[in-house]
């Protein structure tokens, strides 16, 4: 499937967006920086990325300690929730033939 972005170049895949009374799309790329889907996907990454911090580092933190790996993993841990965030909202506004 190809169309139109609402930036007025060629895609090859669009993503539909409620924008007002009539909803835009977009390519890809213009998808992935759309205000809207990054500002959930933030917001969800703090939330679940926090939570699984808590529980899987929670006891190490507490003890005051921070081992190396951990400058590796905590971030990690917040960019899982983000990108399954992304994917998801990605995945239900692809436009379909």
């Amino acid at each position: 499937m190809s169309g139109t972005c609402a930036q007025g170049h060629a895609a090859q895949r669009l993503f539909r967006f409620a924008a007002g009374p009539v909803p835009i799309e977009k390519c890809l790329r213009h998808a992935l920086v759309h205000r809207p889907l990054v500002r959930n996907a933030v917001v969800t990454a703090a939330v679940v990325g926090t939570v699984l911090t808590g529980i899987n580092q929670g006891n190490v933190l507490f003890d005051g300690r921070f081992p190396d790996q951990l400058w590796w993993k905590i971030p990690l841990t917040y960019c899982v929730p983000f990108c399954v965030s992304t994917w998801a909202a990605l995945r239900i506004s692809m436009v379909r033939a």
